[in-house]
């Protein structure tokens, strides 16, 4: 019997489970992509650990501490065996857990093979766990400034298969390039679109999961790992993610995925608008770009042309949502009709946009808009390669023209002494060449 009352194991579990909803982990994309050689509980140990890192002041010795109660609060373990269960889980991460790391490195490519955690103690009359990273692995973990992805280990705990925390962590890292080039910039629309919506081929994705040599059939590996990973991430993670295949004959090549966040839900336990400070960075970057791209919409030519062609009316300019997307979405795209056509261009599109508009469109203006703008500068490409001179540039002009403007005109005129000296010199060489007037010996 516990010498604790309910109601305050009660308590200290909520606590513990708040404490761990506000951690991050933080990983190099490169441990990311690598292959996991673990299945599920070694995988989600390492993410726990990880989780305990201060990136700001990076742990003495690679080595962090946790609680055996938030420990199994994270795995949510309660039965009597947690304890020899927690030790088979350890013995077998230190014995067959391993990362497999892939990386450019000069005119080809380096391979690490990296046992993660080498070393945990515990005792079994203390709470405390003592978690050693190896120190090959900890420049993945530490002085991240690039090429790194942040994901909440709360989704991670509520993930069942390894597969589903390897396929979380890469979508993870497509979605945070998409969420930092969106509030940044930096990258065009196509290419930040690219990540919320990123492709993999199948056999860079079974190399990942280390399913090369299992399921060999592409139905049966589209059942069991992909359907079945993306039924847990869809239904426990902040991602809602679906997902296309593309043939290459008759086989499937490659998976696009496309990934939305979730609106974030309302925490009973601690208000994190107020205490996570990765939170409030990201919505002041979120205000001041908002602020940004709201100065520049109502200072662009386009502005002026979508009011003078009735596209938007004064709400629409009033409106922040409306005048940030279409700065964002659509003016980006303009641009790239403009460096083609030139401003008229521009604006003969738009004549044409505001005559096939109907009532529905003006609910979503900047899709409208956007749509109408994808789907023509499609159509301007391969007009400036059958017809070059509807492009809107001249041809470079060639040296010689160039030439003509630094040279004085000549004109081609012969007088009539030059004319006949040239009949004369021509009868020679005539004669020459019938040898008719050349010495013989």
């Amino acid at each position: 019997m516990s010498i604790i009352p309910e109601n305050e194991q009660n308590q200290k579990q909520v606590q513990i489970l708040n404490e761990l909803s506000k951690r991050k982990v933080v990983e190099h994309n490169s441990l990311i992509t690598s292959i996991a050689k673990m299945d599920k509980t070694p995988l989600k140990m390492f993410e726990l650990a990880v989780s305990c890192i201060d990136t700001e002041e990076p742990p003495k010795d690679h080595t962090v501490y946790l609680s055996k109660e938030e420990l199994f609060a994270f795995f949510k373990v309660s039965d009597n065996d947690k304890h020899s269960r927690f030790k088979q889980a350890v013995e077998k991460m230190q014995k067959q857990a391993f990362f497999q790391i892939k990386e450019e490195a000069g005119k080809g490519f380096k391979f690490k093979s990296i046992v993660p955690i080498p070393y945990v103690e515990w005792t079994d009359y203390n709470d405390e766990v003592k978690i050693e990273f190896h120190r090959e692995i900890m420049p993945y973990l530490i002085n991240l400034k690039k090429n790194f992805t942040q994901h909440a280990l709360s989704d991670i705990a509520e993930l069942n298969s390894k597969y589903s925390i390897i396929l979380y962590r890469w979508l993870s890292m497509n979605y945070n390039q998409y969420e930092h080039y969106s509030n940044k910039g930096g990258r065009r629309a196509k290419q930040v679109e690219a990540y919320r919506n990123p492709s993999i081929k199948v056999k860079e994705m079974r190399l990942m999961t280390d399913t090369v040599n299992e399921y060999h059939k592409y139905n049966d590996w589209d059942r069991y790992i992909l359907k079945n990973s993306l039924k847990e991430i869809n239904a426990h993670t902040s991602f809602n993610v679906t997902y296309d295949k593309i043939k290459k004959g008759r086989s499937i090549d490659s998976i696009v995925f496309h990934i939305e966040k979730k609106p974030v839900a309302k925490n009973e336990y601690y208000k994190q608008e107020e205490q996570d400070p990765v939170y409030l960075e990201n919505k002041a970057d979120r205000e001041a770009k908002q602020k940004m791209l709201f100065a520049e919409a109502m200072q662009s030519p386009y502005t002026k042309l979508l009011g003078e062609k009735w596209l938007i009316n004064v709400a629409d300019m009033q409106d922040i949502s409306t005048m940030t997307g279409l700065a964002e979405k659509v003016y980006p795209l303009y641009d790239e009709l403009k460096e083609a056509r030139g401003l008229k261009g521009v604006e003969t599109h738009l004549s044409y946009v505001a005559s096939k508009q109907e009532g529905y469109s003006k609910r979503n203006v900047v899709k409208y808009l956007k749509t109408a703008i994808e789907g023509y500068l499609p159509t301007v490409a391969l007009q400036d390669l059958e017809q070059p001179e509807r492009a809107n540039y001249k041809k470079p002009r060639s040296l010689e023209e160039v030439a003509k403007d630094f040279l004085p005109d000549y004109q081609n005129e012969t007088s009539e002494a030059e004319k006949e000296e040239l009949r004369r010199l021509k009868a020679e060489i005539d004669k020459k060449l019938r040898g008719e007037g050349l010495d013989h010996e």
